[in-house]
């Protein structure tokens, strides 16, 4: 028996997708997004409470949240009762605070990953623990439904846009006790971005903002009432919808912004002048500050 916990959409997809492949019994302990994303994907939603579940199984699989505190507790209890826990990451970013409990590191007996580049720097972060590489079964997912939808090809004149959100002034609020210890807020890439729209190359149509799982769907309405452009707020399609549908898929360095690459569409990053270097590993990801360099010093400027 298996005690799956999750909390955050983004381990919530990889474990969902990895269970749609295991045939071993489980037992589910969910919390937030990943009500849903469990409800969607594998038609089970039914959670028991943690201790149960620990009492149940005979290993824990996890993912990693910064929003809750679930899975670090399962992690501790699994340890205090010696069963074998598995944390499976989910991105390429923050691995060291992801495991974090005020301060007290509590890891894993074993940490899964979905690709070289985050096993990579996984051993760098973690050199005591055994990393292991599994395929990517959300992506797995992820490239099965894209093939079955038709998507068209990019219009180089005009394009439609998902701008998709992180909260990225709540995560830096709570790990570092400064909203904008990275540089820069949520709300600041995207003016960035709307202020040098016309720099991507082609007119851009409709702007489609999908606020992050953990966020209000009205948290991003003050945009449309500070430009002309045609701006809707998405979020009630999936993901995978959302991103079909669109010619560009902007963000920070948001998962989305991978979901986008795989349905090969182009992908750019609006951290702006002062923030961060986006941490995302893969090259094809373009970059708004580059772009507007570029296009500042074209001779039509």
């Amino acid at each position: 028996m298996i005690a799956i916990v999750s909390h955050d959409a983004g381990g919530a997809e990889i474990l969902s997708s990895w269970l749609r492949r295991c045939e071993e019994p489980y037992c589910l302990v969910l919390d937030g997004p990943a009500k849903d994303i469990f409800q969607r994907k594998i038609g089970v939603s039914l959670s028991i409470p943690l201790s149960e579940a620990i009492k149940q199984s005979d290993w824990v699989l996890c993912g990693t949240s910064w929003q809750s505190n679930l899975e670090r507790q399962a992690i501790a209890r699994a340890k205090a009762a010696g069963k074998r826990s598995v944390a499976f990451l989910d991105h390429w970013v923050y691995y060291e605070v992801r495991f974090q409990d005020q301060g007290v590191a509590v890891y894993p007996d074993e940490l899964w990953v979905g690709d070289m580049e985050a096993k990579r720097i996984a051993q760098t972060a973690f050199p005591g623990l055994p990393i292991v590489l599994k395929s990517n079964p959300y992506f797995e997912d992820l490239q099965i439904e894209f093939e079955k939808i038709k998507i068209s090809p990019l219009n180089s004149k005009q394009c439609s846009v998902l701008y998709v959100c992180e909260p990225i002034r709540e995560h830096a609020l709570l790990q570092h006790g400064d909203e904008r210890y990275w540089g820069y807020t949520e709300e600041d890439a995207l003016r960035f971005f709307v202020k040098n729209i016309n720099v991507i190359g082609c007119t851009v149509s409709k702007i489609k903002i999908r606020p992050h799982p953990s966020e209000s769907k009205t948290k991003y309405d003050w945009i449309g009432w500070s430009t002309s452009l045609t701006i809707e707020i998405g979020g009630d399609k999936t993901l995978l919808e959302e991103t079909a549908e669109a010619d560009v898929v902007v963000g920070c360095e948001s998962m989305a912004m991978v979901v986008g690459l795989l349905a090969k569409k182009r992908v750019i990053s609006s951290i702006p002048p002062g923030g961060k270097s986006c941490s995302l590993p893969q090259p094809e990801i373009e970059h708004l500050q580059l772009l507007l360099k570029d296009y500042q010093r074209s001779p039509h400027v």
